[in-house]
């Protein structure tokens, strides 16, 4: 028998912690603080409205209706042609997406690490040389690669209500509290307010076409859409859930939470004459500063980074449950040891990437690092023609009568007209803006 959430809030937390984790907490300050602060927020805004939060009640509907996970759920909907590929390359996409996620996951782990030692704030304040010394640092970087894969693996084989359900029931509403401690304290700082307006006062004039796409595809990013991740989750839902409301709760969740990061981070960076380009990095260095400005600094900083890690695995989650799902569909009893190959393989595959800010640093491609390669491919090309796909198989291709009944299950009289307005955009807005906006990263 296939296993289903045990409750409605148990699919919500879950899927929410897919698309609150790195996506909000790390990623978006350092794309913000590179793409031009409130611009790109209020794009991020706009595409998760108009483009993601659509692309995830899609694939809401796909799961349900097909009661099948990624790499089955298109061949089951529709047995003939091509679209079949689209979970597979899912798969493919989840797999990459992890060995840099993995590699973030573990400098979180290392820090969190660190921290409970009390090393972090003990450095000198030199948060910067900190970080580079970390992720320079070839046993530190592949320890905390190795031991952050190892979790995923251990609650991917308890399964869906012992072990991704239970995890984000806790974790996620500690991580929100903590948040708001965070903000609270940065915004008392002196120079706060530059940070503020720098986040919530758009200058469009600092966007640029590769800001555009970067906008887009951490709208697909930050709702884990695309490669069908929440296609597997919502194959294990009952007829109870509620698909439209809680596609939008979850969109708007990650707003807020987002948000609340920028709120949190940029204030600090301003206040301490950080660089709000700084990158991937950003995060690692704005925190310490703060928390070391604070009584109990250390304590809080600790706590706060194993929260961090927490959320951070709430995604990673999804993207390693695609991956076993493929292989455990109609053999559950073989999840522990799917589980295990799969940490294994990331382990191999995502090496390159955990070593590229020390001693593969000299390995780049297009001006990139292994990792940034990795992650520009992954979010900005691989996500957008995941999306694309999707959007067109839910357009034109999936049974209109079935999309229709999985839409208004359980919903009022109301979603009779949203529906209609959310296919329409599934047809025309959804894949024209996708397809435009990655054709033009080529002419501009």
């Amino acid at each position: 028998m296939k296993e289903q959430w045990s409750s409605k809030l148990g699919f919500i937390l879950a899927s929410a912690g897919a698309a609150v984790g790195l996506g909000a907490l790390w990623r978006f300050p350092y794309l913000t603080g590179t793409n031009g602060g409130g611009a790109f927020f209020f794009l991020f805004i706009v595409f998760t409205l108009l483009i993601g939060l659509p692309m995830l009640i899609s694939e809401f509907v796909i799961g349900r209706g097909s009661k099948k996970e990624a790499a089955s759920a298109y061949k089951a909907l529709v047995p003939r042609g091509l679209w079949r590929w689209i979970g597979r390359f899912g798969v493919l996409g989840s797999f990459l997406l992890l060995t840099f996620y993995a590699v973030v996951g573990g400098w979180i782990m290392i820090y969190t690490i660190l921290s409970i030692a009390g090393f972090i704030l003990q450095n000198g304040g030199d948060y910067g040389e900190l970080f580079g010394m970390i992720t320079a640092d070839p046993w530190l970087t592949l320890l905390g690669f190795a031991l952050f894969i190892a979790l995923n693996v251990v609650v991917l084989s308890f399964g869906i209500q012992k072990g991704i359900e239970r995890a984000n029931k806790y974790l996620m509403p500690l991580l929100f509290f903590f948040l708001i401690i965070l903000i609270g304290r940065a915004l008392t700082l002196e120079g706060a307010m530059e940070g503020v307006r720098f986040l919530l006062y758009p200058d469009f004039s600092q966007i640029t076409t590769s800001g555009l796409l970067e906008a887009l595809g951490h709208s697909f990013f930050s709702l884990a859409v695309g490669f069908s991740c929440m296609v597997t989750y919502s194959s294990y839902l009952g007829k109870a859930q509620n698909l439209p409301q809680s596609a939008s709760f979850i969109a708007g969740m990650n707003i807020v939470i987002s948000l609340l990061a920028g709120l949190a981070i940029f204030p600090i960076v301003f206040a301490f004459g950080l660089e709000p380009e700084s990158g991937p990095g950003l995060l690692f260095i704005a925190l310490p500063t703060v928390f070391s400005q604070m009584p109990l600094g250390g304590l809080f900083l600790s706590l706060f980074l194993l929260l961090f890690l927490f959320a951070t695995l709430t995604s990673s989650f999804s993207l390693l449950e695609i991956i076993v799902s493929a292989f455990t569909q109609a053999k559950p009893y073989k999840r522990r040891n799917v589980s295990m190959v799969a940490g294994f393989a990331l382990l191999i595959a995502g090496t390159p990437a955990a070593l590229s800010s020390g001693v593969l640093a000299h390995i780049q491609w297009f001006d990139r690092s292994i990792f940034d390669l990795t992650d520009f491919v992954v979010s900005n090309l691989m996500l957008p023609i995941g999306c694309f796909a999707i959007a067109l198989f839910v357009g034109f291709k999936m049974n209109r009568e079935l999309i229709h009944e999985q839409y208004l299950l359980s919903t009022g009289r109301w979603s009779t007209s949203t529906y209609t307005l959310w296919h329409r955009l599934m047809q025309t807005l959804v894949p024209l803006t996708i397809g435009l906006v990655f054709i033009l990263q080529f002419v501009l």
